[in-house]
């Protein structure tokens, strides 16, 4: 008589959309609009448990309509929503190893774990870094000239 195995535990923080969407998730993708709904649900479980990602998807919005509103050139507001992109890809990454690591040391204090952790977090906080420069060089210059020519 052979053991039953029992499916794998999800956490119970996890929302119940996502906890459904993700069942068969191991399985490989039967096509390509299931590939994209996966996709979509780890972006969906991003937005509603992590606020960095939420804060990281209102300035991006925010730099993109302030670049379209000064009128910026097409390449520019390109360079800006690249940059901002990476920034929300790198907090997605953060988030799964996150997970990853709190799976794997089932939530336990582990040195390894913590610079695992810290290392991907320092990603987003230089992605973000370089992305507020990179909007700042773009959008302060035509931004200053709207306000100065309204004094």
């Amino acid at each position: 008589m052979s053991p039953q195995v029992s499916p794998p535990q999800t956490p119970n923080c996890l929302p119940t959309l996502v906890t459904k969407e993700r069942e068969l998730s191991w399985q490989v993708a039967s096509n390509l609009f299931i590939s994209f709904k996966y996709a979509w649900a780890g972006i969906s479980y991003s937005f509603h448990t992590q606020r960095n990602f939420r804060i990281h998807l209102s300035v991006c919005a925010l730099a993109i309509a302030l670049s379209i509103f000064l009128h910026l050139q097409a390449v520019e507001i390109a360079i800006i929503g690249i940059t901002s992109g990476l920034v929300l890809a790198l907090e997605l990454l953060n988030t799964a190893v996150e997970s990853l690591v709190d799976l794997t040391v089932k939530q336990t204090y582990h040195e390894l774990a913590k610079i695992a952790k810290d290392c991907a977090a320092g990603a987003v906080l230089v992605s973000a870094l370089v992305a507020v420069l990179v909007a700042g060089m773009l959008l302060l210059p035509p931004l200053v000239i709207l306000i100065m020519s309204n004094f």
